[in-house]
């Protein structure tokens, strides 16, 4: 138990490195007071400009998955502990503890999970998120198709209740982060990515 303890600890502490806000910070801003409000890469990307969002992307996408890579190999006989870590650093970039737990929406940090589980699994996410993103124009709509579908095939990949049921946490947290982007698609209010694309060719 200490052990899986341990792991979900340091996997929180990884997770909740978030760089979007200290390179904000080093511009002399708090980007949880721009853009969409919230220290992610989406709006780093907003912010700072497509290279930075980048960055920070990579940077979100990897923590996650290392957490839960290196806790699944240094404790290779604790089965769920690589899983537990890298749910762990997902919730860690939503709820950083020293930013009043004001972090991202999580959605690269649960990429990385989804990497470090099963690698297949994640080409196939990113195919069908881009897929969908061109048929709706909204990214988030690809977003909560792959955090809705990561779970239900955890559970049937694993039969393990318990699995499914810490990836389903993770996924409704992610969840209830995007409900505005929800709302807002709803009422005709989210911008999409053309309009985007086109304001940022009119700069």
């Amino acid at each position: 138990m200490m052990t899986y303890l341990w792991a979900v600890l340091a996997g929180y502490l990884a997770g909740s490195c978030n760089l979007a806000y200290f390179v904000a910070r080093a511009k002399g801003f708090d980007i949880r007071s721009c853009g969409v409000n919230n220290a992610g890469a989406s709006n780093a990307a907003i912010t700072m400009g497509r290279r930075f969002g980048v960055l920070v992307a990579v940077h979100d996408i990897g923590k996650a998955f290392l957490a839960a890579f290196l806790a699944a190999y240094l404790c290779p006989d604790a089965p769920l502990i690589g899983l537990a870590a890298g749910a762990a650093a997902v919730l860690g970039h939503i709820f950083p503890f020293y930013l009043q737990f004001r972090g991202g929406k999580g959605f690269a940090s649960f990429l990385g999970l989804i990497l470090a589980v099963d690698w297949r699994f994640f080409l196939t996410m990113v195919v069908v998120i881009l897929l969908i993103v061109i048929v709706t124009d909204y990214i988030v709509v690809g977003t909560l198709t792959a955090v809705t579908a990561f779970p239900l095939y955890i559970g049937w990949q694993t039969r393990s209740l318990l699995m499914a049921s810490i990836v389903g946490g993770v996924s409704a947290v992610i969840w209830v982060k995007h409900a505005v982007n929800v709302r807002r698609i709803c009422s005709g209010q989210e911008v999409g990515v053309r309009e985007t694309m086109l304001r940022r060719g009119k700069r």
